[in-house]
């Protein structure tokens, strides 16, 4: 896999001090993804995972003030404990959405310590799209989502 970051992608990466097999159940079971996948006070409240490549992978946010916002999708690529590359260019099937925003890119590898290598990417069809999701709060929002990944990973 090729390490480089690439045009119109942003990137988080960073270790996670839990197992990679854990890390991975919470990205591919859909009660420990609405535990952590997005910043408090917002939250998951549903989440119909269908982890393979070609399945559904539908996920509704929900705000403080009851705002719903649910993300479509669908799986390109699931390598087991390993690597998850989804879409919202399709909602079902191979139905294309209105407008595709992103490819969401997840890396897992094994430290030496035991802890899990986590790269995860938003990959964009164009620099505009990257720069809007950048100033929506890229690097804050799946930072702090990470943050509760791996502390939810870690009580597992």
């Amino acid at each position: 896999m090729d390490t480089a970051t690439p045009a119109n992608s942003l990137k988080l990466e960073r270790v996670i001090a839990a197992p990679r097999d854990k890390v991975w159940r919470c990205w591919t079971e859909p009660e420990l993804l609405k535990q952590w996948y997005c910043p408090r006070p917002w939250q998951v409240v549903e989440a119909d995972l269908e982890v393979r490549a070609g399945g559904r992978c539908r996920v509704v946010m929900q705000g403080p003030e009851g705002q719903r916002v649910p993300l479509p999708g669908l799986y390109l690529e699931v390598i087991t404990g390993t690597r998850l590359v989804f879409t919202d260019a399709f909602e079902s099937a191979w139905v294309p959405s209105a407008k595709a925003f992103m490819v969401g890119e997840i890396r897992l590898k094994d430290t030496e310590d035991g802890h899990t290598r986590y790269e995860a990417f938003a990959h964009h069809w164009n620099a505009e799209d990257c720069a809007t999701h950048e100033q929506m709060g890229f690097h804050q929002g799946w930072g702090i989502a990470a943050d509760q990944l791996e502390v939810l990973a870690q009580s597992l």
